[in-house]
C-alpha cells in the first residue's frame, strides 16, 4: 500500500467519523414531540376594513394645477375592503393565547382554529407593541395548553422545533438550531427591550406568533420575524424568549399594562480604541453617552463617559443589553450597577424609573387613555440649557414620546415659546404654566405651537389627544 492510498483511506475515515458525529448530533424521533404539543397550538385568522385608494387623485391634482375643468366624476364616499391576515399562536393557561402584535393588529374579527378543527372567537386581552406581544382569550371546554420552557438556559447549538401555519398551510413542522441569543433588532423599538433568539428553523409569513419548542417539548421563545431581501425564508429567523414574553402576558392579565424600568440614559458601544483610552483590558460594557436630567440614571450619579459593566447582578457585555436587563425590571425596584469610571470600578445604587408610556407602549382592550395630552417631557430655560440668542421665555423639550400627537413635529431641544388656540394666544412663561395650559384643553383641540429651533422660528399644528 502507497502513500498516496494510505492519505486516501485516512480522509475517508474522517469523514466517515465526522459524518457519524454529525449523525449522532440530530434530534431522534420528533413526532412524539408533536403529537403532544401541536394539540395546543392554534391557526390565528384577523379581518379589518381597510379603505380603498381613490383613483380620482390624480385627476384633481390635475386640475387644481392647470385649472382645468375635467369633467371627471365627483368623488365618492371613500370605499372599503375586508383585509385578511394570518398568524400562529398557542394557549398557554385556562383559555389564555399569546400570540404576535402585529398579527392581531387593529383587527376587528379574530378567530382561533385549534388542531382538533374547532374554532372561537377571540377577544383581546390586552397588547404590548414593544415587545411584539398580544394576549388572547377565548371561551371552551378541554381547552389543551402547552408547556413553558426556559430560554434563559437554552444554548447555542441546542435544537429547536416550531410549528405554525406558514403560508396558511396549517400546523406546518420545522426544526433547526439556536444560531445566537441577546440579538437585538431595530424594528420600531421592538429591539431595544427584546433580547431576540435567532435560529436557523424555517420560518414563513404565517409562522408569526407561533411557539418555538426545546426537545423536551416546552415553548421556549415565540416565532416573530424574518431577516430575509426577498420576504422569504433566507436562514435567519427571530424568536421571543418565552420568559420575556411571560413577564409581558402576567402583566398584561394582572393589570392591564406593562410596566418597564428606565435609567434615562443614551447607550453606545465600547470599541478596542475607547476601551485603551478608558484604561479597560477590553471592550465591553455599555457606555453611557448622554444622561437625562431628572431620570433614575442621573439621580444615580451616572455620568457619560462611565461604562455599565454589570447591572443588577447581569453581566453587560454590549450595550444593547442594557435596555434588555432594565426593562425587564418594574419600576420603583432598586438595583446596584458595576461602573467603569476612570479607570476604577464602582458601585452605583439605582432606583428605576419608568419607561415613558405613549399611544404605542399598550393600549388596553376596549380602551385608549393617554395621560399626556401632547406626548412631551419639558423643563424651564436656564443658563445651564439655554444659548446667548434664546428666548428669556419659554420651555425646553427634553423628550418627546414616540407616537405622541407631538411626535416627528416636535423634537429634543426644541425651545417653545407660546401657543395659539382659537384666536388666543398664549405666551409660555415656564414648565409649570405650560402644563397647566395644556391640561385645559380638550381631546381633539388643535393648537399652532410656536418655538425656537436651532435659532429659526417654527409653526406647528399639534392635535389634543
Amino acid at each position: 500500500m502507497n502513500l498516496k492510498q494510505i492519505s486516501l483511506i485516512s480522509i475517508l475515515t474522517t469523514g466517515l467519523s465526522f459524518g457519524l458525529n454529525a449523525a449522532s448530533a440530530l434530534p431522534g424521533d420528533i413526532s412524539g414531540l408533536v403529537d403532544s404539543a401541536a394539540p395546543a397550538v392554534v391557526n390565528i385568522t384577523s379581518k379589518k376594513e381597510v379603505k380603498m385608494r381613490d383613483n380620482r387623485r390624480g385627476f384633481d391634482e390635475f386640475e387644481r394645477f392647470f385649472g382645468i375643468p375635467r369633467g371627471y366624476p365627483q368623488p365618492q364616499e371613500p370605499q372599503t375592503r375586508e383585509a385578511v391576515s394570518y398568524g400562529s399562536g398557542f394557549i398557554f393557561k385556562e383559555g389564555y393565547l399569546l400570540t404576535n402584535f402585529h398579527v392581531i393588529d387593529e383587527a376587528e374579527e379574530i378567530t382561533v382554529s385549534l388542531n382538533d378543527r374547532r374554532e372561537f372567537s377571540a377577544e383581546v386581552v390586552g397588547i404590548d407593541p414593544l415587545s411584539d406581544l398580544a394576549v388572547l382569550k377565548i371561551s371552551g371546554k378541554n381547552l389543551p395548553k402547552v408547556s413553558i420552557g426556559d430560554s434563559e438556559n437554552l444554548r447555542v447549538g441546542d435544537w429547536v422545533v416550531a410549528i405554525g401555519s406558514p403560508f396558511s398551510f396549517d400546523f406546518s413542522v420545522t426544526a433547526g438550531i439556536v444560531s445566537a441569543k441577546g440579538r437585538s433588532i431595530q424594528n420600531q423599538n421592538i429591539g431595544n427591550y427584546v433580547p431576540f433568539i435567532q435560529t436557523d428553523v424555517a420560518i414563513n409569513p404565517g409562522n408569526s406568533g407561533g411557539p418555538l419548542f426545546d426537545l423536551d417539548g416546552k415553548v421556549v421563545g415565540i416565532n416573530s420575524q424574518i431577516y430575509s431581501r426577498s420576504g422569504g425564508y433566507q436562514g435567519l429567523a427571530f424568536a421571543i424568549p418565552i420568559d420575556v414574553a411571560m413577564e409581558v402576558a402576567e402583566q398584561i392579565i394582572a393589570k392591564g399594562n406593562v410596566s418597564r424600568g428606565y435609567l434615562g440614559v443614551r447607550v453606545g458601544e465600547v470599541d478596542n480604541d475607547l476601551a485603551e483610552a478608558l484604561s479597560m483590558d477590553k471592550p465591553y460594557g455599555a457606555l453611557i453617552t448622554d444622561v437625562e436630567k431628572g431620570e433614575s440614571g442621573a439621580d444615580a450619579g451616572l455620568q457619560p463617559g462611565d461604562v455599565i459593566l454589570k447591572f443588577d447582578g447581569r453581566e453587560i457585555k454590549f450595550g444593547s443589553d442594557l435596555p434588555h436587563v432594565v426593562g425587564r425590571i418594574q419600576p420603583k425596584s432598586k438595583a446596584n450597577a458595576e461602573v467603569m469610571r476612570d479607570g476604577k470600578k464602582i458601585t452605583l445604587k439605582f432606583v428605576l424609573g419608568e419607561l415613558p408610556a405613549d399611544q404605542r407602549t399598550f393600549i388596553p382592550a376596549k380602551t385608549e387613555i393617554s395621560s399626556d395630552p401632547l406626548g412631551l417631557k419639558i423643563e424651564d430655560l436656564s443658563a445651564e440649557n439655554s444659548k446667548p440668542n434664546d428666548p428669556e421665555e419659554g420651555v425646553l423639550v427634553i423628550r418627546v414620546n414616540n407616537g405622541s400627537p407631538a411626535s416627528g413635529k416636535i423634537t429634543k431641544g426644541d425651545i417653545l415659546t407660546e401657543i395659539i388656540s382659537k384666536g388666543k394666544r398664549y405666551e409660555i412663561e415656564d414648565a409649570a404654566f405650560f402644563e397647566n395650559l395644556v391640561a385645559e384643553f380638550s381631546s381633539g383641540d388643535k393648537l399652532a405651537i410656536v418655538g425656537r429651533r436651532n435659532g429659526n422660528r417654527f409653526f406647528v399644528a399639534v392635535t389634543v389627544d
